[in-house]
């Protein structure tokens, strides 16, 4: 994707909100939970064909109850103008979050969260990156949280990020930087983490990661990229606390058209947290 320096704007945040901590002692009975995680390349499979509609059916066939998406236009010139992130929750039935990360092209580019919960709030926070040079371009880094509400009334923060894809030092930066919004020591708030870390499980980033997360993945991992002939492990869903939810299953999805990356999907059973009595007392 050509991008220049002198045209390289990060987009503010606009909305930071502070969710509210709770001391957990234990958990509850377990509610499944559906996820995918997905690039969707801008809506450009590999026919070179932009179709949001086969990337809709894509995400449709795991019935899916949180959904991370990454490299997602809104009104960008190359993939028609479209708003990629309501066409999808209009096609799924979803509601939607978009989190841009940068100008391009006259529009937005950067996540988004497609969910079947009641979304809650919202957090949108830039990531560190490398600014782009005459000798290599990079992109500026985010990520999109959202607190949902379960249909059993509990609540669960969800997380969609994109790591940089040409700068190692970047992306050691950025894990570090996921782990000190989402994983403090005194933050229990039951958390789902997905994303495109363009980082291989054995990598420093993901090592990073797993210090504070634990891996929803297939055993062996399966590669996600490139989509047509997949040689790498890059997508990834994380869960964090340990305690409040198991791996029922996690899968690659077989898809090789709809984009360049192939979608990670993980069914997790949610074990609610239980608020400890004494942190309500004044």
């Amino acid at each position: 994707m050509p991008f220049s320096k002198t045209t390289q704007t990060r987009v503010p945040v606009c909305v930071m909100v502070i969710l509210q901590m709770m001391a957990v002692t234990n958990c509850t009975a377990g509610q499944p939970i559906r996820v995918l995680c997905y690039n969707i390349h801008y809506g450009q499979g590999t026919d070179g064909n932009y179709d949001i509609g086969r990337l809709a059916r894509v995400i449709q066939q795991t019935k899916p109850d949180l959904v991370a998406l990454q490299e997602v236009d809104v009104g960008v010139k190359r993939s028609g103008r479209v708003h990629e992130a309501q066409r999808l929750a209009d096609l799924t039935g979803m509601s939607v979050r978009y989190g841009p990360t940068q100008h391009y092209e006259g529009g937005l580019f950067g996540n988004a969260i497609l969910t079947r919960f009641d979304i809650l709030d919202v957090q949108i926070h830039p990531l560190p990156y490398t600014e782009s040079t005459a000798e290599k371009t990079t992109y500026p880094r985010g990520a999109i949280a959202v607190t949902v509400r379960s249909p059993e009334g509990q609540t669960i923060r969800f997380v969609s990020t994109h790591f940089q894809h040409n700068v190692p030092a970047d992306r050691a930066d950025e894990a570090h930087a996921i782990n000190r919004l989402f994983a403090k020591p005194d933050d229990t708030t039951p958390t789902i983490l997905a994303g495109d870390m363009n980082a291989t499980p054995d990598s420093e980033p993901v090592s990073i990661l797993i210090k504070h997360w634990s891996n929803a993945t297939d055993t062996p991992p399966a590669a996600t990229a490139p989509a047509t002939n997949p040689k790498s492990r890059i997508d990834y869903v994380f869960f964090r606390p340990t305690q409040c939810f198991r791996l029922i299953s996690a899968r690659v999805i077989n898809e090789s058209l709809a984009s360049d990356h192939r979608p990670v999907f993980a069914e997790l059973e949610f074990n609610p947290p239980v608020r400890d009595k004494d942190s309500t007392r004044d």
